[in-house]
Order: C-alpha cells, then sequence, then structure tokens
C-alpha cells in the first residue's frame, strides 16, 4: 500500500503534463490570493472590524471570497455571483425543458454551452451584487470616501473582481486538475487556517482542556464520516445481453452502475450558501432605507436570521432539499434506463424501460435521503455545539470542512484518473 502511494507520488513528479497541470492550480491560485490581499482605498479599518463582529453571515460569505471580504479585497464577492448564476441556470432546466436537454441529453458540447450561458448571466449579477454591498458598507460607514466618482470606480473594480475570480475557476477546470471554482473556496478556507489556529491559541483556557479534546475527537469523526458518504455507494447490477453475429457470440457481460450516497457531492452546500446569504445582503440592504415600514420588516426578518436555531432550521433544509434537486438535475433515471435499453443491458429480475427507470428512482430516493440528511446535519453541527457550548469560533467549521474534504477527495481522484491514464 505504501509502496503504491510513493510510486504514484514519483509519478506526480516525473510526468511533465501531470506536473504542468498541478503547477498551473498553484500558480493560479497564488495570483488568487495576491488579488485577495489588495483591499479597495479608502477604508475605515475600526468600522470594519465591528460590522464583521456584528454579522454572522459575513463570515459565510467569505468563505466563497476565498477571505477577500475579511480586508475588502478587489476580489471581495468571490465566486458568489457565479454561483448564484449556476442556480439560476439549474432552476431553469426544471421549467425549460430546452435547457433540459442541452445541459443532459447533448453531451461534453451542450455543457459548455450551458456553461457559457451561466457566465453571462454572472456578469449583471455581479454588478448587481458589488452595487448592494458596497451602498450597506458606506451606510455602516466603512468606505470614507462616498463620492459619486470614487463609488462607480470601486464598483466597477468589484465586480470585475468576481468575474476575474469566475475566469481564473475556468481556467483552472481546463488546464488544471479538479473544479476550479470549489479549488477557489477550497484555497480560502487553508488561508484562514492560520488565523483561526492562533486565534484559538490565545483564547485557550486550561480549564476547558476536556472540552477541546472532545472537539477534537468530534472532529476525526465527522471528518470520517464525510469521507465514508462521499465515498459510499450503492452498486446496481447490469447484464448485457448476449447477440450473436456469425460465429462470435457478443455480450453477456455482468457489470454494475454505481449510485452514489451523496451524487451532488459538495454542491448542495455551496448552493444553500448562497442562497442563505442573497435574502441577508438584500434585507441588509433595505433595513438602511429611510420608509419606516420596509426598514421595520427587514429588521424583523434579519432579527429571525440572527437566531441561530431558526438559521440552523433553514439551512439544514436547504442542504437537503439541494441534494435532492441537484441530484434530479444531473442523474435522470428514465435517460439512464433507455441508453440502458439501446445498449441491450438489463437489470436482473428488471423489465426494460419504465420499470427500470421506476427502480433507479426508488433507489436513489432511498439512498440519497440518508445523503441528504446527514451533510444537512454536518452543516448544522457547529452552530449546535455553539448553542451547547458558547464558542464562537466553530460557526462555520462544518461547512468548511465538508467542501474542504470534498474538494480534497475530488482533487485525488483526479489525480490518479490522470496518472492512471499514463500509465494505461
Amino acid at each position: 500500500m505504501l509502496a503504491t502511494f510513493f510510486q504514484k507520488l514519483k509519478h506526480v513528479f516525473t510526468d511533465s503534463a501531470l506536473r504542468k497541470r498541478i503547477l498551473f492550480v498553484l500558480g493560479a491560485l497564488l495570483v488568487f490570493r495576491i488579488f485577495a490581499a489588495i483591499p479597495i482605498p479608502g477604508i475605515d479599518p475600526v468600522q470594519l472590524e465591528n460590522f464583521f463582529n456584528n454579522n454572522q453571515f459575513l463570515g459565510l460569505l467569505n468563505i466563497f471570497s476565498g477571505g477577500g471580504l475579511a480586508n475588502l479585497s478587489i476580489v471581495m464577492l468571490g465566486v458568489s455571483p457565479y454561483i448564484t448564476a449556476s442556480i439560476i441556470m439549474q432552476l431553469l432546466t426544471i421549467m425549460s425543458p430546452k435547457l433540459k436537454a442541452l445541459y443532459q441529453e447533448e453531451g461534453e458540447a451542450g455543457r459548455k454551452k450551458f456553461s457559457l450561458y451561466s457566465r453571462w448571466l454572472t456578469l449583471p449579477l455581479a454588478f448587481l451584487q458589488a452595487f448592494g454591498f458596497y451602498v450597506i458598507l458606506q451606510r455602516q460607514g466603512i468606505i470614507l470616501d462616498t463620492s459619486l466618482f470614487t463609488t462607480v470606480t470601486d464598483v466597477i473594480v468589484i465586480a470585475a473582481g468576481s468575474i476575474l475570480l469566475m475566469w481564473i475557476g475556468e481556467l483552472i477546470s481546463e488546464f488544471g486538475i479538479g473544479n476550479g471554482v470549489s479549488l477557489i473556496i477550497f484555497a480560502g478556507i487553508v488561508a484562514s487556517l492560520p488565523s483561526a489556529i492562533s486565534q484559538l491559541i490565545f483564547s485557550f483556557d486550561v480549564s476547558q482542556i476536556p472540552l477541546y479534546l472532545g472537539f477534537l475527537a468530534l472532529t476525526v469523526i465527522v471528518t470520517a464520516g464525510v469521507v465514508f458518504i462521499t465515498e459510499a455507494e450503492r452498486p446496481i447490477p447490469i447484464t448485457y445481453a448476449r447477440r450473436v453475429r456469425g460465429m462470435k457470440v457478443y455480450g453477456g457481460v455482468s457489470t454494475y452502475l454505481p449510485l452514489r450516497v451523496n451524487q451532488a457531492g459538495v454542491i448542495p452546500i455551496i448552493f444553500a450558501l448562497a442562497l442563505l446569504l442573497l435574502p441577508q445582503m438584500v434585507f441588509s440592504f433595505l433595513a438602511q432605507i429611510n420608509i419606516d415600514l420596509v426598514a421595520s420588516i427587514s429588521n424583523s426578518v434579519l432579527g429571525a436570521l440572527s437566531n441561530q436555531w431558526v438559521y440552523g432550521a433553514i439551512y439544514f433544509f436547504f442542504v437537503v432539499a439541494f441534494t435532492y434537486f441537484y441530484t434530479a438535475v444531473t442523474f435522470d433515471p428514465e435517460t439512464i434506463s433507455k441508453n440502458l435499453q439501446r445498449s441491450g443491458a438489463f437489470v436482473p429480475g428488471v423489465r426494460p424501460g419504465g420499470q427500470t427507470s421506476g427502480y433507479l428512482a426508488k433507489i436513489l430516493t432511498r439512498i440519497t435521503l440518508f445523503g441528504a440528511l446527514f451533510l444537512g446535519f454536518i452543516a448544522i453541527l457547529p452552530l449546535i455545539m455553539q448553542g451547547i457550548t458558547g464558542i464562537a469560533t466553530l460557526t462555520i467549521g462544518g461547512t468548511a470542512l465538508l467542501i474542504a474534504v470534498s474538494v480534497v477527495l475530488d482533487l485525488v481522484k483526479k489525480v490518479e484518473a490522470q496518472i492512471s491514464m499514463r500509465e494505461y
């Protein structure tokens, strides 16, 4: 086992094509981190710190910005507009049969066209989110220069920074290894670890050592659970019918169709966070309007969302719902059934066609329920632990852990696939 690991590691360094891909990813992430360290001009650091301390959802938004929001960098929005655009496009596939066919039935060319539409939709969303967030910062007194020229310039820079990150993510997906957007979010999580560790060290209390050890043990268990659920699958036996052509017999081979327990991966977590952040940003903006009714409603909604139990319940629901939604979009049992029937394959004991489609849908619904509930529980576990212990440093730990573990597993699989292809 250890020899195999070192042999694969040797391939990473000796294979020039694979090495170039890995170096490209590292270079792109380095460029991203440089941009994340460049703040927009005219910021009041004291007001910024107070604003972050009083807003829980900014910690979640900081994940999408890769840590760029903490110092209001030029990429403070991160990949949030692109994720929002992707959610909208995924929702449109339900209402538009043409978009659904483009995404599911037209292969790689259709998916590229679908991604192109998502990128174009990102453009107006980036400017809209940049303007809304910038106005909130101005009204909080964080932005010192409120002139029209500075406002327009900063909004353009912030929107351009988000679009630049989207482009970097696309380049990583095309010329590097792994999903570019997920890697950018992962890089932000890793970059925040030193500050989180230092904060934990400085606030260390000897009397709470058993509690810290409990958290450490829980982290190991949760990480193992995430890995197990991510890798778990339900194999569906598949048999190919025998066909006689001349003197040769084709088919008769038995294999299996793997149905993953967590078919959607880390996407439901990202979608749920993006959907949670959007109304909070909107109502934070509306709360500053000089209309009593609008301000009162906005403050009431924000007050409800600031309750960690209400927030956790909504977060849990969104994670479960998006797990089912994204699984339905990416895995269509009817299409799989048709493809099996065309290739002369069938599930033993199940009729081809409609019965096979229903059989696959039934199994997928059951295993997705377990995966969705597990993801939802892990996502809100830090909020539960915070409510029990009162330790605020674990607010986004579960979300960050889910994303980090899923991205690392996906990246390892992509590297192994590249190594296997070159060995072959």
